[in-house]
């Protein structure tokens, strides 16, 4: 009889357990989010809870969603350090001069093939 009480404390303490663990876990990328300061997080904590109910299912994407952003770099999508920009590349610069020179001077060129000169009016005498 002891064994049988025994036995259903067991139960109950797995049960409670694995309870409280799910909605602990559930939680996560909402601490994420929280922690990052992520414009969204309310929204990621909505869905963390809506994710009880799909079983999960979406977990992966919220703590996807919470990681992507990070408050001294934001969503991450900025250009690398690494990458100069054009205006300050003198040779950069240099070469998009010359191209709009090769542009402009390809359009003149079309330019007065579509519209040759008219040649002058004859007199006739």
């Amino acid at each position: 009889m002891f064994l049988d009480y025994f036995a259903l404390g067991v139960l109950v303490f797995v049960a409670i357990t694995l309870f409280y663990g799910i909605i602990a876990i559930h939680d996560i990328p909402y601490e994420i989010a929280k922690e990052r300061n992520h414009p969204q997080q309310d929204a990621i904590h909505v869905a963390g809870w809506v994710s009880l109910f799909t079983l999960h299912a979406i977990w992966p994407f919220l703590w996807i969603w919470a990681t992507l952003y990070r408050e001294d770099r934001g969503w991450g999508f900025h250009a690398a350090s690494w990458v100069e920009p054009i205006a300050t590349n003198p040779t950069a610069t240099a070469e998009l001069a010359e191209l709009k020179r090769e542009i402009q001077s390809v359009s003149l060129r079309l330019t007065s093939l579509e519209h040759p000169a008219e040649p002058a009016a004859r007199v006739e005498s």
